[in-house]
């Protein structure tokens, strides 16, 4: 796994390959952050990376140069190498949090300018994620959230959505804090 952009660039990190977890691809990870750039004033921002996996995304957020980023992870396998890549990089802005996503999202601790969620496509909550995220008060008023997901999901009807992309077998759906219709 490497960075792509930013002050860490081009720093790689060896994924054990007893992981479980499906990490963004290189390809898809670099488009949407061409995306982001265009929209999003990364060091005045505050992330929240939930199912972090890898720590793929947490660390592309560090290193374009977040003010904080909050990654959570339940796996102890994933954690500790999220730990041990926090170590490595001795990044104070990184915070990383051993947890339920579900747990994490309904004790509703803190704002985030984006919030960013790759779930295992498996998942059976999966459908209700961006209600969930959205209805938990923890997207600042004008942040976005950005929801990975397989191609048999379709969000556009939501009131918050307003964009997709895909990328290969990687989707990205993205959602304002408030509807379209509010001001």
């Amino acid at each position: 796994m490497r960075i792509i952009s930013g002050k860490y660039k081009g720093r790689h990190f060896d994924v054990p390959r007893n992981f479980k977890a499906r990490p963004t691809t290189d390809f898809a990870k670099e488009n949407l952050f061409n995306i982001l750039t265009n929209i999003i004033d990364f060091e005045e921002c505050t992330a929240l990376d939930l199912f972090s996996g890898t720590g793929s995304i947490s660390l592309e957020l560090l290193s374009r140069g977040c003010k904080s980023v909050t990654s959570v992870e339940m796996d102890s396998l994933h954690f500790s190498f999220l730990k041990k890549s926090q170590a490595t990089l001795n990044d104070n802005n990184w915070h990383i949090t051993r947890d339920d996503v579900f747990r994490y999202l309904r004790r509703g601790t803190g704002k985030y300018d984006i919030i960013f969620a790759d779930p295992p496509y498996a998942l059976k909550e999966l459908k209700d994620i961006p209600e969930i995220v959205l209805s938990g008060n923890m997207l600042s008023e004008e942040g976005i959230f950005i929801f990975e997901h397989g191609k048999e999901y379709d969000f556009s009807s939501h009131p918050n959505f307003f964009r997709h992309v895909a990328y290969g077998s990687v989707n990205f759906s993205f959602f304002a804090a408030k509807p379209a219709t509010e001001g």
